[in-house]
């Protein structure tokens, strides 16, 4: 065994028993206790601050120069009294990261001395600079100017003694450069959309929130033998390794004893995420060894990002300090699951009412319905937007993998709700209205509705969008992307249908005079165009793909494929009515996730290289010289007899091993010369197609012959630790 892998090997067993974290209070405790939240701000801001402000949280009025002054004398003292020594405004670039610059509080004074500055300007707006964040094209040479400024919905909070106060990251020209930004857009746009909606029926409701509940999962590897595979370290998955012989076969990882060393890690986290008023109450082992689970109670959907993203920070840092790395990767073991991030959203109203939640009477079960219906009419416009927005290298390799959605895009609502909204569309015998005498006010009698109930939902898992009970589940998100990508593309969408929605009802009340028979009408022709998005069946089958293909269902595969759509005309009208991103933006974020898709490739194309070339071919060389020695020897001390009996194994394997070495290095300089020639082209798309056509394909035939060797090589000269080593450690 090589001594990288035996080092890491014995120091990963001499580490099983890390108690690592033991918390000595109960989250209540110290839920938050790291976060200006509302509490906070009334306890350190002036009363009539504090009313501003959160009249500029919860109605987006604008914060006056005053007003934020006494913001950030109030968020530097409880700053300071935490121990905070700097500041930074925290934003989300076009990495899909996080990124901060971090400033100190202190400021020279006379005689030597210092004071702790912080200011509005300090609050406000920044210019981090940051000109080497991709932007498509955005910020030129002579305009690379870009500006941070503070986003008062998201609460700032304490991280390691930096004051973290979220923003947007915006052009010298005023372009969208983050995720945040669009972000904050839609939840506008869809907040106006089903506020319109919720008004005719409710006249007194004036706000919609969207709610997003996301379960991240991951693995959890022994930092020793994650540094002894380059291949984890540099790309984030294994580009090698042979199947255990045991892996998730048995489903006995699944929801099981969570293991000692994993569970001090979670209860640290835990520890952590609560201080910072991330309000995560679910863990479990997933179904692949080593491979765990993790969510949060529901927030609204800008929070719920935000701490998505520090969460995803949180868990990097506090694995090192119990000697273990996470895996965010889609998919860093062949063969296994992978790993995603369900995004369950929803809608609340001002009075609180899950939108998607049946009701208890007929009334509320058809504005129910309106939103569902409209929901999904935007998923069967829209299927490929919301495809492009969950696209990445890594998801490439997760979906439809029988362990993920498959890439074509439809939903599923239940038989129930299925049959509903047939009789709705096809039958009008059961639809009426009648006046109720005692209250003067119109019932609506809608067959089976209020039998509608939370459980009546099956759960598919083979659906990529999923209505369960009062939710919708989108379960292609891969686990190591932004959530606010999947939600900028729903929330907008979903917007624009119910703007349709309440429009067509309008334009039909003026011609009949009966508002709620004109919503009928416009549900049933809702429920007729988006019936194709509607699939109850396994969408792993090959029937769905042919019927899929049938309706008219895009089935982008891959990135290079999905991120097309972004340049697409509808696409383009749909962002440029609501003003959430131009033409301009989008052909940026497109060039941005092509070059991201090429550059990954690339790295793994490098790496796979290297370690075919420099580290695995030089070991199987010397274990066949070791048989070919043995062979050698055999034939000096037995008669011809005997030893051609005994030398036929040894033979075939130096023979197996020639051909798996010959089969690795054609296919590497293949991929090589593939590689050299699409580095030539200067069209971002076309490179990225070029990467996925040309290049991407010899990395399974390197694999396959690798992965041969690895069973043949003697394991004790084996360099890289194998998957029984990295997944049951």
């Amino acid at each position: 065994m090589s001594n990288l892998r035996f080092r890491a090997l014995t120091a990963s067993m001499a580490r099983t028993e890390n108690p690592g974290f033991i918390a000595n209070h109960p989250a209540s405790a110290y839920f938050g206790e790291m976060t200006f939240h509302r509490g906070l701000m009334r306890q350190f801001l002036p009363e009539e601050t504090y009313d501003k402000l959160m009249a500029a949280i919860d109605s987006e009025v604008r914060i006056d120069h005053r007003t934020a002054d006494q913001v950030a004398a109030g968020m530097k003292a409880w700053a300071i009294s935490k121990g905070a020594t700097h500041y930074t405004h925290w934003f989300h670039p076009l990495t899909g990261a996080t990124a901060e610059k971090h400033d100190a509080f202190l400021h020279p004074a006379e005689e030597g001395k210092a004071i702790e500055r912080f200011g509005s300007s300090a609050l406000v707006q920044q210019e981090p600079d940051a000109s080497s964040f991709p932007s498509g094209g955005i910020r030129n040479t002579f305009e690379a100017r870009g500006y941070t400024a503070w986003d008062p919905t998201s609460p700032a909070f304490i991280l390691e003694n930096t004051l973290c106060i979220p923003t947007i990251f915006i052009s010298y020209n005023g372009e969208a450069l983050d995720t945040k930004t669009p972000l904050l857009r839609t939840i506008h746009v869809l907040n106006d959309a089903a506020t319109r909606i919720c008004k005719l029926f409710d006249p007194d409701l004036d706000k919609v929130t969207a709610t997003l509940g996301w379960e991240q999962e991951y693995f959890l590897i022994d930092t020793g033998l994650y540094r002894a595979r380059p291949d984890l370290v540099l790309t984030g998955r294994t580009l090698f390794g042979h199947a255990s012989a045991k892996d998730q076969q048995l489903a006995d990882h699944y929801f099981g004893v969570i293991p000692s060393r994993a569970a001090a890690f979670m209860k640290h986290l835990e520890y952590e995420a609560h201080r910072l008023g991330i309000p995560l109450k679910t863990r479990h082992n997933e179904v692949a060894p080593n491979q765990f689970e993790c969510a949060p109670v529901f927030e609204e959907v800008n929070l719920a990002v935000d701490h998505n993203q520090l969460l995803m920070v949180l868990m990097e840092k506090l694995a090192r300090k119990h000697d273990l790395t996470i895996l965010l990767h889609e998919k860093p073991f062949a063969n296994v699951n992978g790993s995603g991030k369900h995004n369950n959203w929803s809608l609340m109203s001002s009075k609180g009412d899950n939108l998607l939640s049946p009701g208890k009477t007929p009334h509320e079960n058809l504005r129910f319905l309106v939103f569902l219906v409209s929901i999904l009419k935007a998923l069967r416009e829209h299927s490929a937007l919301l495809r492009a927005s969950i696209a990445s290298a890594g998801n490439d390799l997760r979906l439809g993998g029988h362990e993920a959605p498959p890439a074509i895009i439809s939903a599923f609502i239940g038989s129930q709700l299925s049959k509903t909204l047939d009789k709705i569309e096809k039958s009008t015998a059961g639809l009426s209205l009648r006046q109720n005498k005692a209250n003067g006010k119109l019932q609506i009698n809608l067959p089976k509705i209020p039998e509608i109930l939370q459980d009546n939902t099956d759960r598919n898992r083979t659906s990529p969008f999923a209505f369960t009970g009062n939710k919708f589940e989108f379960r292609a998100v891969g686990s190591s992307a932004n959530c606010a990508m999947p939600m900028i593309a729903l929330n907008l969408m979903v917007a624009d249908q119910l703007h349709a929605f309440a429009e067509q009802v309008t334009a039909l009340t003026k011609k009949s005079s009966n508002r709620e028979m004109a919503i009928i009408e416009i549900l049933r022709q809702f429920i007729t165009s988006s019936r194709d998005i509607r699939y109850e069946g396994n969408n792993y089958s090959e029937t769905w793909i042919r019927q899929s293909a049938a309706r008219g269902l895009p089935n982008l595969r891959t990135t290079p494929e999905a991120v097309a759509v972004f340049t697409h005309a509808p696409v383009i009208e749909l962002f440029e009515k609501y003003h959430v991103l131009s033409a301009r933006e989008l052909k940026a974020r497109q060039d941005i996730r092509y070059e991201q898709y090429t550059l990954r490739i690339q790295i793994e194309a490098r790496v796979m290289g290297d370690l075919a070339t420099n580290h695995l071919i030089p070991v199987a060389i010397r274990y066949q010289n070791r048989l070919i020695e043995n062979v050698k020897g055999l034939q000096e001390v037995l008669d011809a007899k005997t030893f051609s009996r005994l030398s036929n194994h040894q033979v075939q394997t130096i023979k197996d091993i020639s051909d798996h070495i010959m089969e690795i290095k054609t296919n590497v300089n293949l991929m090589i010369g593939e590689r050299k020639k699409a580095n030539l082209i200067t069209d971002s798309a076309e490179k990225a197609n070029a990467y996925k056509a040309l290049v991407l394909p010899h990395f399974d035939i390197i694999r396959k012959h690798v992965d041969k060797l690895e069973l043949l090589v003697d394991d004790e000269l084996w360099p890289l630790p194998k998957y029984r080593e990295l997944l049951f450690s």
